[in-house]
C-alpha cells in the first residue's frame, strides 16, 4: 500500500493535471482563426458589401427600422426604464455588468413591478460581470416572479467554459422595442460624462423588423443557460416598417462562430474607400487587423482611432493597446485618447454609410472568447449622426503623435511589453 507521502504526490499530480486541463479548455479555442488578409472586392456602398454582410454574418439586413442614439446615462437609463415600465407582455434583459447601487436598485424595482403585474420577465446576467451585485437584489427579483439566470456560473458542467462570458447588452420589450450598446448597470454610467465619476458611453433604442433579430440573439443565450425555448406572439410579434434604416443584428460566440465579429470588422475595413472612424474602450488589435488597417491607410483612407486615456478601468489593456500603435502611426493612422473620463464607447463608422455599434470591444476577448452582439446600420443619415458624435468626442481627446509615441519612457515600454504578453486574454 502506498505511503502517505506517496499519496500526497499522487493527489498533487492529479490536481495539477486537472488544473492544466481546465486552463487549456478555458484559454484555448478549437476554432481556426482568420489568418490571411481579405482581398478588396467591393466598397461599402456597393450591393456586394451588403450581400456579404448578410451571407457571412448570418441574419439578413432588413429594411424599415428606426434607431435612436442615446448619449450617456442621463439619456440611456430613463429611456430603458421607460420601456420596461411600459411592458405589457414580455421583457428579455441580458447584460454583462450589473453592480449594486442606485441605478441597479431602479432596474430591480422596474422589473419586479412588471413581473408582479403579470409580465413575463427574463433576466440573464453574466456571472463575472455581476459579482459586485448584492445577491439580495437577485432574491428580490426571483421572489417577484422574475426568471433570473447567471451565465456560466461555476459548476462542474461549466468547467470548460468559465472563460467564456456573455458581454452582450440587450433589452427587448414586448418583442417590439430593443436596446443595445455599451452601457452596464452601474452608477459609474450615471450622468453626462462631466467628470471622471461619470463614464462616457452610447446606447441605442431600436424599433422595426430588426428587433426580431435582437430577440433571437437574446434567446440564443437564454436557451443555453436554461434549456427553455421562448416563442410565440408575445416574443415575436409581426413587426411593420417604422423608419428608414436598413439594419442587421448579429452575434458571435466561441460555441458557434467566434470569428464572425472579427470578420465583420475585417470586411468593413477592407471595403473602406474614404474614412474609418473607430471608437473603442479596449483597442488591442491582432497582427492581421493591424495589417488590414495599415493597408487601408496606405490606399488613402483616413483612419482615426479613439481610445481611453488614463481614466480607464484596466490599465493593462491600455498598455497592451499602446504597444501596438507604432506601425499604424507610421502609416498615417491618427490616434487620440479621450480625456474627461472613462471612455466606454464601441462604435465604427466607415465611409459615412456603414455603422456598427453594440457590445464588442476591439480585442481578442471580444473577437474569440466572449459572446457579443452588434447592430449594423446601412444608412448615410445614421452614419452622419454617429460621425457627429465621434467628432464631439474627438474634440475632447488628446492626439498622440508618432514622435510622442517614440519618446515614451523606457519604463512605460517595459510595462507595455509585459501587458502585450497577455493580449490573447484581453
Amino acid at each position: 500500500m502506498p505511503s502517505p507521502s506517496t499519496w500526497v504526490v499522487i493527489l498533487s499530480t492529479v490536481a495539477a493535471t486537472l488544473l492544466v486541463v481546465l486552463l487549456f479548455q478555458n484559454f484555448a479555442t478549437a476554432e481556426k482563426k482568420i489568418d490571411e488578409k481579405l482581398p478588396k472586392l467591393y466598397e461599402t456602398d456597393d450591393a456586394e458589401f451588403r450581400r456579404s454582410l448578410s451571407a457571412l454574418l448570418g441574419p439578413p439586413l432588413v429594411e424599415g427600422n428606426q434607431v435612436e442614439t442615446l448619449l450617456n446615462g442621463d439619456q440611456i437609463f430613463p429611456s430603458m426604464l421607460a420601456a420596461i415600465r411600459s411592458a405589457q407582455h414580455t421583457i428579455n434583459f441580458e447584460t454583462y455588468i450589473y453592480w449594486s447601487g442606485s441605478i441597479g436598485r431602479e432596474f430591480v424595482d422596474a422589473l419586479t413591478e412588471r413581473a408582479r403585474a403579470g409580465v413575463k420577465v427574463n433576466v440573464l446576467l453574466d456571472w463575472v460581470g455581476s459579482m459586485k451585485m448584492d445577491t439580495a437584489l437577485l432574491d428580490e427579483m426571483k421572489a417577484a416572479g422574475v426568471a433570473c439566470e447567471r451565465f456560466h456560473e461555476p459548476r462542474f458542467s461549466h468547467w470548460g467554459r468559465l472563460n467564456n462570458r456573455t458581454h452582450r447588452k440587450l433589452l427587448v420589450v414586448d418583442g417590439r422595442v430593443g436596446f443595445t450598446g455599451g452601457v452596464g448597470i452601474a452608477d459609474q454610467w450615471r450622468g453626462n460624462a462631466r467628470h471622471p465619476g461619470e463614464w462616457r458611453d452610447t446606447h441605442y433604442r431600436v424599433a422595426g423588423p430588426v428587433v426580431g433579430q435582437m430577440q433571437s440573439v437574446f434567446l440564443d443565450n437564454w436557451m443555453r443557460a436554461t434549456g427553455e425555448v421562448l416563442h410565440g406572439e408575445a416574443y415575436f410579434p409581426a413587426l411593420q416598417p417604422v423608419g428608414p434604416y436598413t439594419a442587421q443584428m448579429f452575434s458571435s460566440s466561441p460555441s458557434g462562430g467566434s470569428e464572425s465579429m472579427h470578420l465583420m470588422y475585417l470586411l468593413s475595413i477592407t471595403a473602406a474607400r474614404k474614412s474609418i472612424d473607430l471608437a473603442n474602450s479596449y483597442f488591442v488589435p491582432d497582427e492581421l487587423t493591424i495589417r488590414t488597417l495599415i493597408d487601408a491607410a496606405r490606399r488613402g483612407v483616413k483612419v482615426r482611432i479613439l481610445t481611453p486615456s488614463g481614466h480607464i478601468d484596466s490599465e493593462t489593456v491600455r498598455k497592451a493597446s499602446r504597444s501596438t500603435w507604432g506601425p499604424m502611426l507610421e502609416a498615417g493612422i491618427e490616434f487620440a485618447e479621450y480625456q474627461p473620463t472613462m471612455f466606454h464607447v464601441k462604435g465604427l463608422v466607415v465611409d459615412g454609410v456603414f455603422s456598427s455599434v453594440g457590445s464588442t470591444n476591439f480585442d481578442n476577448r471580444s473577437f474569440r472568447l466572449n459572446d457579443e452582439a452588434n447592430l449594423n446600420v446601412m444608412n448615410a443619415d445614421f452614419s452622419r449622426e454617429q460621425q457627429a458624435v465621434f467628432e464631439a468626442d474627438w474634440a475632447r481627446a488628446q492626439r498622440i503623435t508618432l514622435q510622442q509615441w517614440r519618446d515614451r519612457p523606457l519604463s512605460e515600454r517595459f510595462w507595455e511589453l509585459l501587458a502585450r504578453l497577455l493580449r490573447t486574454q484581453l
